[in-house]
């Protein structure tokens, strides 16, 4: 199974949080209590993904965090990155040398292909796009119970 850590998790919480509003300055504190984390977990997350250039950290008494691109350039490919390490469905995936069994390996080659289609797909997956609403699919069955109006037909 293909999982994200928790951290990560709440990496691309926070970032899709703060995209929905990009120019504004977010405190830790602020973040924590907007996405139900505690404060030194934000915090934790907030600074690695200032590492990872992801977002500027501003000192002072209105300093904390923002976007450091707008939100349509900031992939969800680059926050996994930034909390985990480069995407890999396998070890040998996305680095090689860390499997004894690389050399001799049929599978590798078509490893590293499902990574890359994994990888592609979250590339082009921006934090715009995951700010906005989930899709609600419409339930055509209880509109049709409605019964509408004689001689409308969904």
């Amino acid at each position: 199974m293909l999982r994200l850590s928790k951290l990560t998790d709440y990496g691309t919480v926070i970032m899709t949080h703060m995209a929905r509003q990009p120019t504004h300055v977010y405190s830790a504190a602020e973040v924590a209590l907007a996405v139900s984390v505690a404060v030194p977990t934000a915090s934790k997350i907030l600074k690695t993904l200032a590492r990872a250039n992801l977002l500027q950290s501003l000192r002072g008494a209105h300093g904390g965090y923002l976007l450091s691109r707008p939100p349509d350039e900031i992939s969800i490919a680059e926050v996994i990155d930034a909390m985990e390490g480069p995407v890999g469905v396998t070890e040998c995936s996305a680095t090689a040398g860390l499997c004894a069994q690389e050399g001799s390996c049929s599978l590798r080659g078509n490893w590293q292909r499902v990574n890359q289609v994994i990888h592609h797909v979250l590339s082009d997956l921006t934090l715009a796009d995951m700010a906005q609403p989930e899709f609600q699919p419409v339930d055509i069955g209880a509109l049709r119970a409605r019964q509408p109006r004689e001689g409308v037909r969904l």
